[in-house]
């Protein structure tokens, strides 16, 4: 007997869900979809601001792993980190994630998130749930040792006027710092990186 292909949409938000489903189903367009403690977290699309948002701190970033192969090997958007480490299938899918690199002698098609890990995630947040980003993802993303920080591009109150939120690992919990509207920011996890936030320029 054929096995019945989940088709799942925003009126399942809170689904209880296996990983193996949630990987298999077939979705509604028009959202993003995430398994978060065995359950299915559905949020909108990014908006215009957001999406600007994130290009700039994506190129920032693309520009600074093309000089600096040696430390960033791959940087994917909206890609899938699994938490082994959660009591119930738990893969948030940050706006940006960073890996040191990628097995170059392994197909592509036999590559699966679940065997990456990246060290940098990166949310933007404008209209979207301020708890996910704010509250939720820093709880779930110091369970992966990996992850050594997590960005918040944070333009909530102004998207024209964003600050950059900080967390540093420092063993089982975060560092927190905020670099304000037309800062400059640098990490020691990037040598020689540095973002002046304004995106506008």
């Amino acid at each position: 007997m054929a096995t019945v292909q989940l088709k799942l949409g925003p009126a399942d938000h809170g689904r209880r869900l296996h990983v193996d489903d949630f990987e298999s189903a077939e979705y509604v367009g028009g959202f993003r979809y995430e398994i978060i403690d065995g359950r299915l977290y559905v949020s909108p699309m990014p908006n215009f601001p957001e999406s600007y948002l994130e290009t700039w701190l994506l190129s920032a970033l693309n520009e600074y792993a093309d000089s600096h192969p040696e430390l960033i090997g791959y940087i994917a958007t909206k890609g899938r980190v699994f938490l082994p480490k959660r009591k119930l299938a738990t893969v948030p899918e940050p706006d940006i994630a960073v890996y040191t690199e990628l097995p170059r002698d392994v197909p592509l098609r036999k590559i699966r998130w679940q065997d990456l890990n990246p060290f940098l995630v990166v949310e933007v947040l404008v209209d979207g749930d301020i708890g996910k980003d704010i509250t939720r993802n820093p709880a779930l993303f110091i369970t992966l040792p990996s992850i050594k920080e997590y960005w918040v591009l944070n333009g909530a109150e102004s998207p024209d006027e964003p600050s950059l939120i900080q967390h540093r690992r420092r063993g089982k919990s975060w560092t927190v710092t905020t670099f304000p509207y037309g800062s400059t920011f640098t990490t020691k996890l990037l040598p020689g990186f540095e973002l002046l936030i304004d995106p506008r320029k």
